[in-house]
């Protein structure tokens, strides 16, 4: 039986240099000979390279899909973050050392002197959707997946969830944030009984006349 992707969800998001970056120091499944990343305006595309020679060069191989958005960073003195810095929002209180100072005019009143943020505008990747949205086509799915759950790990924001068949076994794939967390399959009912349960019997149907 040959690994497939039954079920995927991601919310990935990684800035745009750090995908490229992960692919410079990632070592791709023996089945992948490389990745071609390429970018048409606004979506990214990461497509994989077959090692091998047997699968036709007009075969559509699998591909990751991301939509590139832009995001506005603050410097603070963690870092670059999302989120201005609270001194900005708020206000801070007089007397500390890195917040807004408060000066007199001459007839009593207060006003504070604005304090520049340091600020920038950044490319995010953004993997977000279902299995059709983010990984396309079958041939080397399963590989490419194993790609994007390396890519997951490396991420530091969103949620890759999916259920796979490896060795005719079901596995589950939770990871958030970057880390492995605990996942489960739960098979609650055969969907064809359901379809089954829930077909209309034409043959015996009383608001049906002969």
């Amino acid at each position: 039986m040959t690994s497939r992707v039954y079920r995927l969800h991601s919310t990935l998001e990684l800035q745009l240099k750090d995908v490229h970056e992960f692919f410079d120091e990632y070592d791709l499944p023996v089945e992948i000979d490389d990745v071609d990343v390429t970018r048409r305006n606004n979506t990214l595309i990461v497509s994989a390279v077959a090692a091998e020679n047997n699968i036709s060069k007009y075969t559509p191989t699998a591909q990751l899909k991301a939509s590139i958005t832009e995001n506005r960073l603050y410097e603070t003195e963690d870092g670059w973050q999302e989120t201005p810095p609270e001194n900005q929002e708020s206000g801070a209180s007089v007397g500390d050392d890195d917040g807004p100072q408060w000066g007199n005019f001459s007839d009593g009143g207060q006003v504070q002197e604005e304090m520049e943020v340091n600020s920038k505008l950044v490319e995010y990747a953004c993997f977000k959707g279902d299995r059709e949205t983010v990984l396309q086509n079958t041939a080397l799915q399963y590989p490419m997946f194993e790609v994007l759950c390396a890519l997951a790990k490396y991420a530091e924001k969103g949620t890759l969830t999916a259920i796979a068949a490896v060795d005719d076994d079901l596995e589950a794939v939770r990871i958030v944030d970057g880390e492995e967390r605990a996942a489960s399959v739960e098979v609650i009912d055969d969907p064809r009984e359901r379809d089954a349960e829930n077909t209309v019997n034409w043959r015996d149907n009383k608001f049906i006349n002969d």
